[in-house]
């Protein structure tokens, strides 16, 4: 049987990457696939870059990563932009949107919010037509997926229905759900078109969340009392800016 890790939306969160990566090694795991957001919103956006290109054989572009590289003029992006430097930055505008393979006799399709597009958000209470975009045809294999992983929306969760199944494999470096670092393992028989024993699992791994913030805290990077409210609470900021504002 074949283990990949997947993991996602790093936001240049160094302490919480370096320990998801040591949990993958304490567990032998050898692959590990990237679905995404390797920078933005954290302090540490070219470290974060230089270590999954080191450590990880399949890296996908998300919408940070494409934000990064396709705009210019504010300054929440022009402040990550000159940390990661030209080379980093294509590194990023050249990520694939997506990758499929066969695995235990489904057909399984890795991205970071949709294959097709960027921007089509999913959450568990998304409507049943929206969130079957995921599995539609992509110009590299003109048939529908068994199974889609994704990241985007920083919570972690599994889900069965219309005979498929979706999983999120929640983020690294800023998560939604609980104050813990979380990624995902798949297990099968990679490139294997006949049905075998295929599981995926969820990991949540506790971090140094106080390092992470101080080593925010040092850097004048802009919204960064957001980013530290966030590894905090678990809560994403605009729903604590809606509750203030309510």
């Amino acid at each position: 049987m074949d283990r990949i890790a997947i993991i996602s939306d790093i936001h240049g969160n160094m302490p919480a990457l370096e320990a998801v990566l040591a949990d993958i090694r304490n567990k032998n795991i050898q692959s590990i696939y990237c679905l995404g957001d390797l920078a933005g919103k954290g302090p540490n956006p070219a470290e974060a870059v230089d270590t999954i290109r080191e450590n990880c054989e399949v890296v996908i572009k998300g919408n940070w990563d494409h934000f990064l590289t396709e705009h210019k003029g504010q300054e929440v992006l022009t402040w990550h932009q000159s940390r990661l430097g030209a080379e980093r930055l294509k590194y990023l505008r050249d990520l694939p949107m997506y990758k499929e393979f066969y695995i235990s006799g489904k057909l399984l399709r890795l991205c970071h919010a949709s294959p097709n597009d960027l921007f089509h958000r999913v959450y568990l209470s998304t409507k049943r037509q929206e969130r079957l975009k995921l599995f539609e045809a992509t110009p590299t294999l003109d048939i529908e997926a068994d199974v889609v992983g994704y990241g985007d929306i920083h919570g972690a969760h599994i889900d069965h229905f219309a005979g498929k199944t979706i999983f999120n494999v929640g983020s690294v470096g800023n998560p939604l759900d609980i104050t813990q670092a979380s990624y995902g393992i798949i297990e099968g028989m990679f490139n294997g078109k006949h049905p075998s024993s295929f599981s995926i699992v969820l990991v949540r791994v506790p971090y140094d969340i106080d390092l992470a913030i101080n080593q925010a805290g040092l850097t004048d990077m802009p919204e960064k009392e957001e980013y530290i409210q966030e590894l905090r609470t678990g809560i994403y900021r605009g729903l604590t800016k809606h509750k203030k504002e309510g």
